[in-house]
């Protein structure tokens, strides 16, 4: 395993004390060191564009002596460090992402609505690290669909058959590995295909969908195939199914231990880094905590 720590990011809120717990047994189970952080705001009239980060600190931080505290009388688990900076943290905690294994994230912290699904710090560090990064959610989300057509601990994928991501089937593939989990692999294919013909007028699709099933199906069982190879004690079920990806990746979030998917790759065109729809949508209503993997640096 790495050395490499895992990162939580901390500002004393339920929902980042959520995301510690979730990045101390992620730690545990990757043998790795804990890092706590927190980032604590600039004033309002701070210049953001001129210092993004004041030197670390150690002493003297409320918020990291509560969770010292929480930590000082438990038994075996992963070495702790902790550390208070100053600054912005949509900017700063991206950055962190340079030297970590894991950036955790509760999906909102103490600022902004209490209506946001998702915090800007969260969707910044999503977007920028270069790490894989986890938010976690509030409990009690609702999905709608089926549960999961077997107990046990499952972890679900998303995967894109025309564009497959390796980097985060590999992570998903590691992840169900140290949880002792299935693999549930969602390739999600376009249905029903519509054909327009004249303005207003659509001709029904003369595709047949059992075909496109079956080679999407045959796609994925491809590009599946390595990964099985490197990680034989993994079971990995490849499921291809009509329709929206990120519906059936949400709805497959229900009592899943984790929700994978693959941040965007950047384009000739928009060479900025962004998340896709997909990812933004699995973000804003999984009910499971969701890793969004980063491209490899090649490709980023």
């Amino acid at each position: 395993m790495s050395t490499a720590p895992v990162i939580a990011a901390v500002d004393g809120s339920e929902d980042s004390l959520r995301a510690l717990e979730w990045a101390s047994d992620a730690a545990r189970r990757r043998a790795a060191p804990l890092r706590v952080v927190h980032v604590r705001q600039y004033a309002a009239w701070g210049q953001a564009d001129v210092l993004v980060a004041a030197p670390p600190e150690t002493e003297g931080d409320p918020v990291l002596d509560d969770v010292r505290a929480r930590f000082a009388d438990r038994g075996a688990g992963p070495a702790v460090e902790y550390v208070a900076l100053e600054g912005v943290p949509g900017a700063v905690l991206p950055e962190l992402g340079a030297d970590a294994q894991l950036l955790v994230l509760g999906s909102r912290g103490r600022g902004g609505f209490a209506s946001l699904l998702l915090g800007s710090n969260g969707l910044a560090a999503a977007r920028d690290a270069e790490c894989p990064v986890v938010i976690v959610p509030r409990p009690g989300r609702e999905v709608h669909g089926e549960g999961p057509a077997e107990p046990g601990p499952r972890v679900v994928v998303g995967l894109h058959a025309d564009s497959p991501d390796d980097a985060t089937l590999s992570f998903a593939f590691t992840e169900a590995a140290l949880r002792g989990a299935r693999l549930q692999v969602i390739a999600a294919y376009p249905w029903p295909v519509q054909t327009w013909s004249a303005p207003g007028q659509l001709v029904p699709p003369v595709i047949d969908q059992a075909a496109v099933e079956a080679e999407t199906r045959v796609l994925a069982e491809g590009f599946l195939a390595p990964h099985r190879e490197r990680h034989p004690d993994v079971r990995a079920d490849a499921e291809a199914l009509p329709g929206d990806a990120a519906g059936r990746l949400v709805a497959a979030s229900k009592d899943a231990e984790l929700v994978v998917v693959g941040r965007h790759r950047r384009r000739l065109l928009a060479p900025a880094r962004m998340m896709g729809s997909v990812t933004q949508a699995v973000l804003l209503h999984a009910a499971s905590p969701v890793a969004v993997v980063p491209p490899p640096p090649g490709e980023a």
